[in-house]
């Protein structure tokens, strides 16, 4: 199974950047994806953005697609979003999320709205707040 922690939230400007990092240990045989989700008070988890293990297949939600840029470092086991241009609608505390991918060639990972992970961290997330 995998053990996931989030870090790098915080304040930033409207028109800021931010670098979030999804640190992963443990193990699994299985190809898997990492995605990015977000919850604001009150709203249901949102998915932001995807990246396969196997490829480093990505995926966007709309509202964050040229904005924000997954990443990963296989030697570091972590996965990084790149958040530039926010606004303060991207207010919300950060989590990521990982599941396995189907047995097939070149798997691609979908980001999709409350949803439920196979392994995440249980609640722990980073915040990321927004000013105008």
């Amino acid at each position: 199974q995998l053990r996931l922690v989030e870090s790098g939230g915080g304040l930033v400007q409207s028109g800021g950047s931010l670098r979030l990092s999804c640190a992963i240990s443990g193990f699994t045989r299985d190809a898997y994806a990492i995605t990015w989700f977000r919850q604001a008070p009150g709203k249901g988890r949102e998915g932001i953005s995807c990246i396969t293990s196997s490829d480093g297949n990505t995926a966007y939600a709309d509202s964050v697609k040229g904005r924000f840029t997954i990443s990963r470092d296989s030697a570091k086991n972590t996965v990084y979003l790149q958040m530039n241009s926010l606004k303060p609608e991207d207010t919300a505390a950060y989590y990521c999320g990982a599941d396995i991918l189907p047995p097939v060639l070149h798997p691609d990972c979908v980001v999709s709205d409350d949803h439920d992970y196979l392994w995440h961290s249980w609640g722990q997330g980073t915040q990321v707040t927004v000013s105008s």
